[in-house]
């Protein structure tokens, strides 16, 4: 059955909300509502964010290099709850007028430097320690190519087939089936590209795979949206052998535990301050959960 047919006004009114998840924090200004002032730990790297896929790429990357022994890459994350809307706090709004997670700010500058936008985040990083980038022109370029095919890749796997698969109010025929196709093409390219090479870039992990496996790898892994089964995704061999490799790092089990607060409490920390809060201050040690 086709969709009920919808005419479009002369001019659009912000009248009601959306409906779905997520309603409450859409809006059609920015700016912030409330007056509030984040939250500063002692390190040199402050993290404002959730554990959603974007959130989770900059822990990883931080997580990382801390693995590799950079001390300077020490970081405090702030959890901020966007479906509380505290993204739209006057603190958060300047340092990110977007207000979108995950934003840094890396007080080891006078003054500090705010980075906004995973992606850049990313790129930030890499540059700043010289770690997860490659320096010869060609690699670091193809190393961009999939950063950037990432950053314009993501929002038709989330924003389109995600939110209408799994979010909206009512289950549309139309867009459930153009965003899943795109959604499938995006896992073939992922996995032609994997069939020639270990990593998405080559040879060598990078921020590549930082920013495309909270994505994808969660996709075929059936972590997200509950739709392992739908898409078909034990299909994409490479990119599902890919996807388990990565998944087994221990900087990698780390990072996508920070800020999160759902799933198991075992592996959410909500709040990272110390790298020994892994042991000792996730929610089932928070709670109790873990005695039972």
């Amino acid at each position: 059955m086709p969709d009920s047919p919808y005419t479009p006004p002369k001019v659009w009114k912000w009248e009601a909300e959306s409906g779905g998840n997520f309603a409450k924090i859409n809006r059609p200004i920015a700016g912030p509502t409330h007056e509030k002032v984040l939250p500063q730990g002692k390190h040199p790297m402050q993290l404002y964010s959730l554990g959603t896929p974007n959130g989770v790429k900059v822990t990883i990357m931080l997580e990382e290099l801390l693995a590799l022994g950079f001390e300077g890459a020490e970081y405090d994350a702030h959890l901020i709850r966007i479906t509380e809307g505290e993204q739209f706090s006057s603190g958060f709004v300047e340092i990110n007028p977007n207000s979108k997670i995950p934003v840094l700010v890396d007080h080891s500058t006078s003054p500090p430097i705010r980075i906004f936008e995973s992606g850049s985040i990313l790129l930030y990083l890499g540059e700043k320690f010289g770690a997860f980038l490659p320096h010869t022109p060609e690699q670091r370029t193809e190393t961009l190519n999939w950063l950037f095919w990432q950053m314009g890749s993501g929002p038709y796997l989330g924003g389109g087939f995600g939110h209408f698969y799994a979010y909206a109010p009512e289950k549309l025929e139309y867009p459930i089936n153009r965003f899943t196709m795109e959604v499938k093409r995006q896992m073939d390219v992922l996995d032609r590209q994997l069939a020639k090479h270990p990593f998405i870039a080559g040879r060598e992990f990078t921020i590549a795979d930082i920013a495309i496996w909270p994505w994808y790898g969660a996709l075929v892994r059936n972590e997200a949206y509950d739709a392992g089964e739908f898409l078909q995704v034990e299909s994409y061999k490479n990119l599902v052998r890919w996807s388990d490799e990565i998944a087994q790092r221990p900087a990698v089990q780390r990072g996508r535990m920070v800020n999160r607060t759902w799933g198991d409490p075992s592996e959410q920390l909500h709040e990272r301050h110390e790298a020994g809060d892994f042991e000792e201050k996730t929610q089932d040690k928070i709670t109790g959960q873990g005695d039972e």
